[in-house]
């Protein structure tokens, strides 16, 4: 058997605002077939993305209808990554909707397709939802993950976020327990 060929980490990540590739409709249901064999295959191999067994389309095509609404309103932000022409990862997080809380904002979902995770596409979103976040105002962005997520949490680190809390086996996939962390990126401190 031949061994797979090595990746080339020299090719470029493109990180899209989702409203530029939903704006037209060929490209838009592209991004909902690509969210959703990107998000069904992660959870098929067992990421922390929220879902036990993988969503179906149509929870797929609801997530996005309704993160693309709170893009429309100004209450988020969605991105979506391109590696060699390909839509290979997303991203996006969502304000905070209890009026005490209006100023900060959860990032709720980052996923990279397995091909291509340790090639920056990870780095490349978060980063760009940061700067949204901080475009848009937000004073604190937040995000949870799983504990055993050691890559995640490790990208998120590197990022400046710091870790606020943690739930002791808190997050149950069958009779495993995980811890659920918290983290959170001050965006109101000056770099």
């Amino acid at each position: 058997m031949t061994p797979p060929p090595p990746r080339d980490t020299t090719a470029e990540t493109t990180v899209l605002d989702a409203l530029e590739l939903t704006s037209d409709p060929d490209p838009g249901e592209r991004f909902a077939e690509s969210a959703h064999r990107i998000l069904a295959d992660l959870v098929r191999g067992g990421a922390a993305l929220g879902w036990v067994e993988p969503p179906s389309r149509d929870e797929v095509a609801e997530l996005l209808g309704h993160v693309l609404a709170a893009v429309r309103a100004g209450d988020a932000a969605l991105r979506v990554a391109r590696l060699d022409g390909r839509i290979v990862g997303l991203g996006y997080w969502l304000r905070y909707a209890r009026p005490t809380h209006r100023p900060h904002a959860d990032l709720e979902k980052l996923a990279v397709d397995v091909a291509a995770q340790g090639r920056g596409v990870g780095r490349a979103l978060t980063a760009a939802l940061i700067a949204d976040a901080r475009e848009a105002g937000i004073e604190v962005l937040t995000l949870d993950a799983r504990g055993d997520n050691a890559d995640a949490l490790h990208l998120y680190r590197s990022l400046g976020f710091i870790e606020y809390g943690r739930l002791p086996d808190f997050v149950a996939v069958g009779e495993r327990r995980y811890d659920k962390v918290f983290c959170m990126l001050d965006l109101r401190r000056q770099d």
